[in-house]
């Protein structure tokens, strides 16, 4: 399979969990920079390019009082860029995380953020879908029943709980939804017994989930229907050390086979992901090389 890989940005002591879009003819690609994987300095970096080739920084969202982690990016319906993540407060007598959402319309210039959600409930991506917004958030904190929930939003500012409890065994966690029609699919993280990843489907209004267990443990998730229907997850896999893969998801089977491990290895994973111009785009982290950063592939799929 023809793919080429770059590094894009490894400024930060740690460069890490990024996600990737394109929006008015321009890339940009968001990530957490900090001294550590998990450190108080956490801030969000966002890069920018005209041609996906060449990267520069156009802005840098920092907390006085928080890390910043895990940066997601989506288009609202009023063609706005929404940037969602969560902090994680230097102080967490009173809550381990808040959701929160900044807005743009240039992907330079960003908005107060928004606190969102239930305090220790980690929302940890979006999705627009008819103009509403969806996103499995899930409880974070010491001593406390894990579990997911879903939120629903109809302007990215307040969210809503659509699913009090999604699923609660062992502990669910990252997650990403994707839709065919109105059919949802959720690839849910899994930690606990067993430790295998899950994909839940559901009908509107969404309400009522079916899950498969997909028979791998897999981390940092995102999803990606194709223009010919067919599903791509990149994901952390684990089985022969931990790397970042591309693999096809069997919506019917329920299983997942990698069909490309992209360079890379130890801390790794959390991509984001496009197709655009007959390929597909993957942003990611990997620490296989002198220190963890930043890099961008480009994947010539091959025809089904």
């Amino acid at each position: 399979m023809q793919f080429e890989v770059e590094k894009i940005w490894d400024h930060a002591p740690h460069n890490a969990f990024t996600d990737l879009i394109r929006y008015k003819e321009r890339w940009y690609c968001v990530f957490r920079e900090g001294e550590n994987h998990i450190s108080p300095d956490g801030a969000i970096r966002v890069l920018a390019s005209d041609t996906g080739r060449e990267w520069h920084s156009v802005g840098l969202l920092t907390s006085d009082d928080s890390d910043l982690r895990d940066p997601k990016l989506s288009i609202t319906p009023q063609g706005q860029l929404m940037l969602c993540a969560a902090e994680k407060p230097h102080d967490t007598t009173r809550f381990s995380h808040q959701s929160l959402t900044w807005f743009s319309d240039d992907g330079v210039n960003w908005s107060d953020k928004h606190s969102v959600g239930d305090l220790g409930y980690w929302l940890w991506r979006v999705t627009w879908h008819r103009d509403r917004a969806y996103g499995v958030a899930y409880r974070t904190g010491k001593g406390v029943k894990r579990s997911v929930r879903l939120y629903q939003s109809d302007d990215g500012r307040t969210f809503d709980t659509l699913v009090d409890t999604l699923y609660d065994e062992g502990y669910p966690n990252e997650s990403v939804i994707v839709f065919e029609g109105d059919t949802a699919l959720c690839l849910l993280r899994h930690d606990g017994v067993p430790v295998n990843g899950l994909l839940g489907v559901a009908q509107p209004p969404y309400t009522g989930w079916q899950w498969q267990d997909l028979g791998v443990r897999i981390g940092g998730p995102d999803l990606l229907r194709l223009p010919d229907g067919r599903y791509v997850a990149a994901v952390r896999l684990y089985d022969e050390g931990a790397r970042t893969a591309l693999c096809w998801l069997d919506r019917e089977a329920g299983s997942l086979s990698e069909f490309l491990t992209l360079p890379s290895g130890g801390d790794t994973s959390y991509a984001g992901m496009v197709f655009h111009d007959q390929q597909l785009w993957v942003s990611y982290y990997s620490s296989h090389e002198e220190k963890t950063a930043i890099y961008l592939a480009r994947v010539a799929l091959p025809l089904c």
